[in-house]
């Protein structure tokens, strides 16, 4: 069994890849800032799962605080096989209403902590030639949205980060994947009225939101080895908005 590690995991799709991991009997360890959400979200999956289940709390903006997330991990289960880097915020508004503070923060939260995570899970996945990391992107990162700006770009940043890094680490038989998210059922889009919720399904082909479950079973796919030919993918699950 793998040992998985899947930051911004204390809820939504985050929450919905951990289960699905653990689901599969492999070692799950879930990540957030907030401490009562992460123990919750691991409490939940303990009962459920006959799956060794860890909560570990980390801002991975922050490369020390990462790396030291990274060193307890690895003394304690071992090297991470599987990274899902799901961490991420969203800002709704006009560009130029949001502060300096604010674009740093987003950039930050959806951007920096994919390359942190990255940076430190690539060693040891290397030297056992073997390994997967997910990205988890948005559909913005793919079009844009209006009052998303500096969202879509950190998301486009990290369609441009899992492309790139999948060519750099392919030779030594890591894959690098990403998945870009639409619209699903998550806190993320609970600001948006039933009007502005049922505006949106119309434009959806599918005609619903998706659910946090169907990015995990995207994200248990790609790291099998059913999925061992595919690196450097960006594969939209949007319902068929693009």
């Amino acid at each position: 069994m793998a040992v998985v590690l899947i930051t911004g995991s204390s809820r939504g799709i985050g929450f919905g890849i951990a289960r699905a991991f653990a689901s599969q009997g492999d070692t799950v360890i879930l990540n957030g800032r907030d401490d009562s959400q992460l123990a919750t979200a691991v409490q939940q999956l303990q009962n459920s799962y006959d799956s060794n289940i860890i909560g570990t709390r980390a801002d991975l903006s922050d490369y020390i605080s990462a790396k030291a997330m990274f060193v307890k991990i690895e003394k304690t289960y071992g090297p991470i096989n599987v990274l899902v880097n799901n961490a991420g915020t969203a800002h709704f508004g006009l560009f130029s209403d949001m502060s300096p503070d604010c674009i740093t923060e987003v950039l930050a939260n959806n951007l920096q902590t994919a390359i942190n995570a990255s940076h430190l899970a690539i060693p040891h996945m290397v030297r056992a030639t073997a390994g997967c990391i997910i990205n988890i992107s948005s559909i913005w990162g793919v079009v844009g949205a209006s009052c998303e700006v500096v969202y879509s770009a950190a998301k486009a940043g990290v369609i441009g980060f899992t492309k790139a890094l999948a060519k750099e680490v392919g030779p030594s038989g890591v894959r690098v994947n990403a998945i870009a998210c639409g619209a699903f059922e998550t806190r993320m889009n609970d600001r948006l009225t039933a009007e502005e919720k049922a505006d949106f399904v119309d434009v959806i082909p599918l005609g619903r939101f998706g659910m946090p479950h169907e990015v995990g079973d995207l994200a248990v796919f790609l790291a099998s080895k059913k999925a061992e030919y595919l690196t450097g993918q960006v594969i939209a699950l949007d319902g068929g908005i693009i």
